[in-house]
């Protein structure tokens, strides 16, 4: 039995990667910045690594690193705790990797390409991040890389692509599909950026890509995401048509600063290196999430809308 630790397990990623994790196999020691008292859980904070040395010394075979400051609006406004975090809290695990011989699979983000990248590939593409969170976690990926490089560190790099699930928090600084549906749901207005265009990843397709990173040979960065690749106004109309809520909630507005208009990736090192072919459609998964956000705010029944 493989065991593997996850750092991070508490967010919306750690959570059904830990479930996924589990029903493949593994045997999964947790690890968050979050209290909480359960078998093989260890509260501890990566700006503080020698809390998490109970968790190196439990032997995994491979780390899961998904705990950072993320979003782009958190990271501009606590920039200095963003910093500490994303290069000396990951400088830190990288560290206790090294010492144990560990494989590592860093988690990093799309928003490393910055919004001059079109297509966004990994091998030819020259990232130029407009904001903190996605400057952050490319110096993050420079760091492990040097690791590899230098010191014999196993490692993989993946850039998530707009990943999603209908049972992730709810709330504002949710990504644009939750929160569409939630405040439409609510018969609340929602404004969506013009010209904007993503491929939306289901949690399901994106836990089996994180998984099949460890077994990668050879350092790599990898594009995790969605091949399907929507404007954002129709992915919005597909929310409001399947909520039954009134047109009138939406607005068209420009793109605000220090985001990127268009996020397509290249995804052919996801299908050749990882043997991940994303199963959940944008319109399955718009399904998932409006039936299951009316359920939990206790609304009634979707109905069909004109």
């Amino acid at each position: 039995m493989k065991k593997a630790l996850v750092l991070g397990s508490e967010g919306n990623i750690g959570v059904p990667l830990v479930k996924y994790l589990r029903s493949k196999g593994y045997e999964v020691y947790e690890s968050d910045a979050r209290p909480g008292w359960r078998p093989n859980y260890l509260m501890a904070d990566i700006n503080s690594p020698v809390d998490l040395l109970p968790a190196f010394d439990w032997g995994p075979d491979v780390v899961f690193l998904l705990s950072a400051m993320v979003s782009r609006v958190t990271c501009e406004q606590a920039g200095s705790l963003a910093i500490a975090t994303n290069l000396g809290g990951l400088n830190n695990v990288l560290q206790l990797c090294k010492r144990a011989k560990v494989m590592t699979v860093f988690f990093s983000t799309s928003e490393v390409y910055g919004p001059e990248c079109d297509p966004m590939d990994e091998s030819i593409s020259n990232p130029k991040p407009n904001n903190r969170y996605g400057l952050s976690k490319f110096l993050g990926e420079q760091l492990v890389e040097y690791e590899v490089r230098s010191h014999g560190l196993r490692a993989v790099s993946l850039r998530p692509f707009m990943m999603y699930d209908e049972d992730e928090d709810l709330g504002d600084h949710r990504s644009a599909m939750i929160r569409f549906a939630q405040n439409l749901a609510l018969g609340k207005p929602i404004e969506v950026h013009r010209g904007s265009m993503r491929g939306w990843f289901h949690v399901t397709d994106a836990v089996r890509a994180i998984e099949a990173a460890a077994h990668v040979k050879n350092y790599s960065v990898i594009n995790i995401g969605n091949p399907e690749i929507v404007p954002i106004e129709e992915m919005a109309e597909m929310i409001r048509t399947e909520l039954g809520a009134d047109r009138s909630l939406i607005t068209i507005k420009d793109l605000p600063s220090r985001m990127t208009l268009i996020k397509r990736p290249t995804l052919d090192r996801q299908r050749d290196l990882l043997g991940v072919v994303p199963k959940v459609s944008l319109r399955e998964g718009i399904g998932l999430v409006c039936r299951n956000i009316t359920r939990r705010m206790g609304l009634k029944e979707l109905s069909s809308a004109p």
